[in-house]
């Protein structure tokens, strides 16, 4: 063979042998973290999730690459696989990414379905003139529900109007997703009305302090783009505050939509101060709706509540906090860095499987410290004004209490729903 060939011969040999090589231990990586989760009881997704068809992807790892939380894709035998299922949070980068259109954005799994109104692509709903943006459609993510809720406005500003109404359209939620309608019906010069029974932010609002939010590039009307990396929570409602008072946005707040009625040629929208009619009505709300409740003797004592606000008052206190998922291991974690409490956080699952890696590591830590106690498959008997009484290991066990912070999350609420028309679906691994 000529020495010439040779000599570009080897080096490409060489190059393959380390792909090659390089592709196989990523392969085994993937099947280990996957194992791992699977062990660990962390394998159902929580939210949006991608389905892949083996026979369409060509195992090129696009979609691994594209994923900007880590290691939630990854390829097993030269195809691409779910492995961090409990980790992902529907970003959608993935399927945007795939070369073969293998990926789908599904909401449940064949065993874990998922209760969501039926929206059809311009967010409508069933009932024409009603729409729905956001949290409450299944789309948490805040760039989503930016989308959304411009998307949504600009859909609903090419609907015929009547005059006879006060409005043209009354937004629900001053969130992510209402605030984004709120400029985008007014860049397009609509009579809008936002109704928000709580304070500005949504479910923003209710995070702990300080907690960061992961968001990515969203189009804001009359703003424009909007990127943020991680952000805290305080610097995240000023920003949405800045918006409000810049664009001088009409805010109802405090003021709680109890009942929509579908009108000859309008919405009655009634509030507990106030019956008013628009020509539609955009819900940009959260799926929580009510919190749900443990159903135990002694719930309804001053000490319960429902999420953490200000840490502080829980100085030199027991305080216990119930659930498995972000808010309560946020909750439990922030307690337990910036305050004197003794914390102790009980969940009646086996695993944290619907919270993000960093906040199991955040209340790992704060346990390895003595500064938390965790309870895995363990529930609630009783709370008492001094006491509260679990089940770890199947036997009750009473242990002193000052507070009790149920994060247990939030019932969606279907009645309201279906009172306004809308239909309730639930979704098995489903787009």
């Amino acid at each position: 063979m000529d020495a010439s060939l040779l000599w570009y011969l080897v080096p490409l040999a060489a190059i393959v042998v380390v792909y090659v090589w390089l592709h196989k231990r990523s392969e085994r990586k993937a099947a280990r973290k996957k194992a791992e989760i699977m062990e660990a009881g962390l394998h159902e997704p929580v939210s949006l999730h991608p389905k892949i068809d083996p026979l369409k992807c060509i195992g090129c790892g696009s979609c691994v690459s594209a994923c900007p939380e880590g290691d939630v894709l990854g390829l097993i035998h030269g195809k691409a696989e779910l492995i961090a299922a409990s980790e992902c949070v529907g970003h959608g980068a993935c399927r945007s990414a795939c070369p073969s259109e293998a990926i789908e954005l599904v909401f449940g799994t064949e065993k874990r379905g998922v209760e969501l109104p039926h929206v059809r692509p311009d967010f409508q709903t069933n009932v024409p003139g009603l729409y729905i943006a956001g949290e409450l459609g299944g789309m948490g993510l805040i760039k989503n529900a930016i989308e959304q809720g411009r998307q949504a406005v600009e859909n609903i500003a090419k609907r015929e109007r009547s005059r006879a109404a006060d409005y043209d359209i009354v937004i629900v939620g001053a969130g992510p997703a209402g605030i984004s309608a709120s400029l985008a019906a007014k860049q397009h010069r609509l009579r809008y009305l936002t109704v928000e029974q709580d304070s500005l932010g949504g479910t923003v609002a209710h995070f702990p302090r300080g907690k960061l939010v992961m968001t990515s590039p969203a189009q804001l009307a009359l703003h424009g783009k909007v990127k943020f990396g991680e952000i805290g929570k305080d610097a995240l409602l000023g920003f949405w505050s800045k918006i409000a008072r810049d664009h001088q946005l009409q805010i109802a707040f405090g003021e709680r939509v109890d009942e929509i009625r579908r009108n000859a040629n309008a919405f009655e929208v009634k509030t507990a101060k106030r019956a008013i009619s628009t020509n539609s009505i955009l819900l940009a709300v959260g799926r929580r709706g009510t919190p749900r409740q443990l159903g135990v003797p002694g719930e309804d004592l001053p000490k319960v509540v429902y999420r953490l606000i200000e840490p502080e008052q829980y100085n030199n206190k027991h305080v216990l906090v119930v659930g498995g998922g972000d808010s309560a291991l946020e909750a439990a974690a922030t307690l337990a860095e910036e305050t004197s409490a003794k914390v102790t956080l009980c969940y009646r699952g086996e695993a944290f499987a619907r919270a993000k890696p960093k906040n199991r590591e955040r209340i790992q830590s704060a346990s390895r410290s003595n500064r938390l106690s965790i309870h895995l498959a363990t529930g609630v008997l009783a709370i008492a004004p001094q006491t509260v009484t679990i089940n770890p290991a199947g036997g009750a066990q009473t242990i002193k209490n000052d507070a009790v912070i149920v994060c247990a999350g939030g019932i969606l609420p279907a009645e309201f729903l279906k009172r306004a028309g809308v239909q309730i679906e639930t979704k098995y691994g489903t787009a």
